[in-house]
């Protein structure tokens, strides 16, 4: 075996313990892909001691990231606890469960960040070039396009459909502005108060996005389903049941929208998802809590949900590509992954050929993520099958509350305490839980201002 052949296995061994660690970090609540880049990055001398070379390193990193945004959505549905870049996805997967439709949710959320890989791979060089050329003017506007998409979201807002009335048409919008700042302020207090976090036990960095989104958008479900006594519920053949072309304007809108973000500083997938929100039917988050008694208008919620649910899982896997690409044409990094890589990779230039290798890392990483997904997602249920859904509803929210006091400790309990009744208006109030992405989108614009 000469150099160069064991060279390219222990490229691929390296992709594949990558993979391996993305199906950890996605499946277990509350551990984010950028703790094993900081990790991994903190074992890189040694690694490289023993042999190892820094573009393997850096290739485990890429996969783990890639591998990550297939599989975080399987806590999200079947439990209710979501990751930062997943958060919107709890409502209409929570949704989608209680149908019995879990398992179709997750293979079309693998068909999403599938497809979003095929579209990376597409359009990464013309993309390329137009944001090498745009990047210097784009992001001097950054806080007015966010502003812009803030009023769009807020001004679209039409709550219950057929209420009659000036009045009762436009307390939706006040309504919408309303979730939108209180949730906006409680990120500007958080994010400015980080340095109070006490984390009992340190993986990475600890990040104030733990408690802030699972209570938001976690246990604030999990309250409102236990006030519904709701079962968990046989799940039915997984066989995805939505139309082509809104499996396609899935696809090509979280893809786009992951792949804008990329380029642009302090803008995460969190935020990508709002965008891909807009162009997305948006019947299921207000007419979810309706009467299910009216099939026709539920035909309709769910056709939404599964779009979503395809959208945004597009956005989280094509900007963990894009972040990559915008690393190697602009240098500049955009996720915890990247700055690893870039750390690793620093003094290495990042020409074409590492791209090319990168792209195949990518491309052999979507494969394998796909069909697990698929598989876990098959078979998970199983197990929660005839379980009694208001204990499971219990015990992760317990397990969120312990998850935000180890990891970011009293203070980080204490945001998590605070944000879960807030996140609770959006339902009492029959707005779009989305708005609650303020948190993010009003701590970013007032950065930039």
């Amino acid at each position: 075996m000469d150099a160069a052949e064991f060279s390219i296995w222990i490229f691929l061994l390296s992709v594949f313990a990558g993979y391996l660690l993305g199906v950890i970090s996605g499946l277990i609540p509350g551990i984010h892909t950028n703790n094993f880049a900081l990790v991994l990055l903190a074992f890189s001398s040694f690694l490289s001691e023993q042999g190892l070379p820094l573009i393997c390193i850096a290739a485990i990193i890429l996969a783990n990231s890639l591998s990550h945004t297939f599989h975080d959505i399987i806590p999200s549905i079947f439990l209710g606890a979501p990751g930062a870049d997943m958060a919107l996805a709890v409502l209409p997967g929570h949704n989608l469960l209680l149908e019995g439709k879990g398992a179709e949710a997750i293979r079309l959320s693998a068909l999403g960040s599938a497809g979003s890989v095929a579209l990376a791979l597409i359009t990464a060089y013309p993309l390329s070039i137009i944001f090498s050329t745009m990047y210097p003017y784009i992001q001097e506007y950054i806080a007015w396009i966010l502003i812009i998409v803030v009023l769009v979201m807020v001004f679209t807002e039409k709550g219950e459909y057929g209420v009659p009335g000036l009045l009762q048409r436009l307390k939706y919008p006040f309504n919408a502005f309303l979730v939108f700042m209180v949730c906006g302020l409680l990120g500007v207090f958080a994010f400015n108060k980080e340095d109070l976090m006490n984390p009992f036990l340190s993986l990475g960095e600890p990040s104030i996005l733990l408690p802030l989104l699972s209570g938001l958008f976690g246990s604030s479900q999990l309250i409102i389903s236990l006030m519904s006594n709701p079962v968990i519920p046989f799940q039915f053949d997984s066989r995805m049941e939505l139309d082509r072309k809104r499996i396609a304007r899935g696809i090509v809108v979280g893809g786009t929208s992951g792949s804008l973000v990329a380029w642009l500083p302090g803008i995460s997938s969190s935020i990508a998802t709002v965008f891909a929100r807009l162009f997305v039917k948006e019947d299921f988050e207000t007419e979810a809590y309706k009467d299910l008694d009216n099939s026709v208008n539920n035909e309709s919620v769910t056709e939404s949900a599964k779009e979503f649910i395809v959208s945004i899982s597009g956005v989280n896997t094509c900007n963990a590509i894009f972040g990559l690409l915008a690393l190697a044409v602009i240098g500049k990094s955009r996720s915890g992954a990247m700055v690893a890589i870039n750390e690793l990779l620093g003094s290495i230039e990042l020409n074409a050929s590492f791209v090319i290798l990168f792209l195949f890392a990518i491309s052999l990483t979507a494969i394998l993520s796909y069909y697990s997904t698929v598989f876990l997602g098959d078979n998970i249920h199983r197990l929660l099958y005839g379980f009694d859904y208001s204990v499971l509803c219990y015990a992760v929210l317990a397990l969120l509350f312990l998850m935000c006091f180890v990891f970011t400790g009293t203070f980080g309990l204490m945001i998590f305490l605070i944000a879960t009744p807030i996140g609770m208006l959006p339902s009492f109030m029959g707005i779009r839980k989305s708005h609650a992405m303020g948190v993010i989108i009003l701590p970013v614009i007032l950065y930039f201002i």
